[in-house]
């Protein structure tokens, strides 16, 4: 049926010449590809030439029977109705477009059909982008809650020469893109230095995106970093997942725990790290990188090489700049200070005047903190939690930091079972930790518990 237009159109239309028709199909961005009944193109607009680079001359008067019998056109045509959002290949070329094809009729006779396409590489690429943004802001939206604002190294606490040092060269290397091993004992800031690294370089503003490498299962490790494709494995989320190393394109990513990766793992990183290139799980397509690696690890990878557990080329391409973080225990005139800005930070938030008693400081000052500045956080927090006014005294620590302490205590409390059990928690992890040379995986399976539950209480005891 003859559509009818107003008035003001057709007489808009009347002034047009034989040209400006194709003016304008030429100035559209989308394929537009024109045939006759006989299937004959007898027109193609400049987005056809620019995206698929044929010349106009050489698409006119071929016939699309010939070139391709199963074209969206020809089923139009012979269907005498359009078709809508159909992918198909264009012929002798690599390139997949998406559109629609209708039929053209004049008088009720089939003049033949027009296809409008856009290049789905293009479509591919916007919405790769737009999934990629979504899921760098699901996953700050998931770290909000518990992270707090990342440090430069003016801000970093720190009155120890040894800490100091590692600073400094922190500092100078923060401004290129080489790959940086932060070593150090579990707890003593590994994190923070990473944050720090990162916001003093030039992708200060680009994604910071971490992975706990221990704390993944280990059939779960490769998909978590490098993404997977639709139907790669069974419970695979439709439409596939981006990987971390993805979601970090252009920014920086921070791999804790490196030393706790499996052999088959280290190999694929290091591929990553030499070709900056990655094959999502289940697919062919070849991803490029743009992604500043930064890696931490409490292990004793030296010793690990010696063994065959951890891979030697994987060690050098880590070790281009190694910082070593001393121990809290090795930087005793940093206890204090950090322990008055933990508490700065507690003040801000419930908006008291906490502050330490004279002989609290002596044993904190005192204290080894085999759990590093992770323990001393949460052994002021638990005293910010019990304390009975603004002073935290002696007796607000936790029992298995001033044992003598709690020999004050009312008797009762020498019998509180849920404090009792806390210290008896706390020291058979750290001695299966110590007992099997901080290898989570024999610590969780001696303990007889799950991983969730080993990490959560890893971080309630502040022994990460």
């Amino acid at each position: 049926m003859q559509r009818r237009y107003h008035e003001v159109t057709r007489e808009f239309i009347n002034k047009w010449d034989d040209g400006f028709l194709l003016d304008i199909l030429d100035n559209i961005s989308d394929i537009v590809v024109i045939n006759d009944a006989d299937t004959a193109i007898v027109y193609v607009n400049k987005a056809y030439e620019d995206i698929l680079g044929f010349p106009a001359e050489k698409a006119i008067g071929k016939k699309l029977c010939n070139i391709n019998p199963e074209a969206t056109a020809i089923e139009v045509m012979r269907m005498g109705k359009a078709s809508h959002n159909i992918v198909e290949q264009i012929p002798n070329t690599d390139v997949y477009v998406v559109g629609l094809s209708f039929p053209i009729y004049k008088d009720e006779e089939l003049m033949g059909a027009v296809s409008i396409f856009n290049d789905v590489s293009e479509v591919s690429r916007l919405t790769e982008e737009l999934s990629r943004e979504r899921e760098i802001v699901k996953y700050y939206k998931k770290q909000l809650d518990k992270e707090h604002l990342s440090q430069c190294f003016d801000e970093y606490i720190c009155a120890n020469e040894k800490t100091k040092e590692v600073l400094f060269l922190a500092s100078k290397v923060a401004k290129t893109d080489t790959t940086v091993l932060i070593r150090g004992e579990s707890g003593v800031g590994k994190e923070v230095l990473a944050r720090a690294i990162c916001n003093d370089s030039n992708r200060r503003n680009q994604p910071f995106i971490k992975v706990n490498c221990a704390s993944i299962p280990e059939n779960l490790l490769e998909s978590e970093l490098m993404g997977y494709e639709e139907g790669a494995f069974t419970g695979a989320k439709k439409g596939g997942k981006m990987g971390k190393f993805e979601l970090a394109q252009g920014g920086t990513i921070f791999l804790d725990e490196i030393g706790d990766m499996n052999l088959a793992m280290q190999a694929k990183i290091l591929r990553v790290l030499q070709e900056k290139e990655l094959e999502r799980v289940g697919g062919n397509k070849t991803i490029k990188l743009d992604v500043r690696v930064i890696a931490a690890t409490h292990r004793d990878l030296e010793k690990m090489i010696a063994e065959g557990t951890f891979r030697s080329d994987l060690y050098y391409r880590l070790n281009v700049v190694p910082l070593f973080l001393p121990p809290l225990r090795e930087r005793k005139d940093d206890i204090i200070l950090l322990a008055r800005s933990i508490l700065k930070r507690l003040n801000a938030k419930s908006g008291d005047d906490v502050y330490l008693a004279s002989d609290t400081m002596m044993i904190v000052q005192n204290y080894d903190w085999p759990g590093n500045i992770r323990e001393l956080n949460n052994a002021l927090e638990h005293a910010n939690i019990i304390r009975d006014g603004n002073m935290i005294k002696a007796r607000h620590l936790p029992a298995y930091i001033a044992p003598a302490s709690n020999s004050r205590k009312k008797d009762s409390d020498k019998y509180n079972l849920k404090l009792n059990i806390e210290v008896l928690e706390k020291e058979l992890i750290a001695g299966s930790l110590l007992r099997n040379n901080n290898n989570k995986s024999k610590v969780i399976e001696e303990l007889g518990i799950s991983r969730r539950a080993f990490y959560s209480k890893l971080e309630k005891y502040g022994l990460m």
